[in-house]
């Protein structure tokens, strides 16, 4: 979490691309509450099928990243965070360090991505405010 944190302002500077979207401690705050929520929806609402809450957590992932931060750099890193942590979960649930009670999707759950995602945008803005 402190790498991703800290990949965020970098890649930002790096890119010469300021985020400017939103800049204080109560859209952070923001941030995370909405993001408690998406992790709360995404093991307590029923859905008919994985591909309804999959499809609804990945529109309220993307909701996220709109609202909170709207950069190409942000929209990058956390699909490429979500990539990267899905591969890592795979890896570890395929060598039995975890296991699912129903995977759905090689060896996980098929909505596990867009919690990293929503992850990875809601604590780039925390880097990027601490950055400040």
């Amino acid at each position: 979490t402190a790498v991703v944190g800290l990949l965020y302002p970098c890649i930002d500077s790096h890119l010469g691309e300021p985020h400017k979207f939103k800049r204080e401690w109560a859209s952070v705050m923001r941030c995370i509450a909405v993001f408690v929520g998406i992790n709360h929806a995404s093991a307590k609402l029923d859905f008919a099928n994985n591909v309804q809450l999959s499809l609804t957590l990945a529109a309220l992932s993307l909701g996220l990243w709109w609202t909170f931060d709207r950069s190409r750099s942000g929209l990058g890193l956390g699909i490429t965070i979500a990539f990267v942590a899905t591969l890592i979960t795979q890896f570890l649930v395929y060598n039995g360090v975890y296991q699912y009670t129903s995977p759905d999707f090689l060896y996980i759950r098929s909505w596990l991505p867009c919690i990293f995602f929503s992850g990875g945008v809601t604590v780039g803005n925390i880097g990027r405010q601490l950055a400040m």
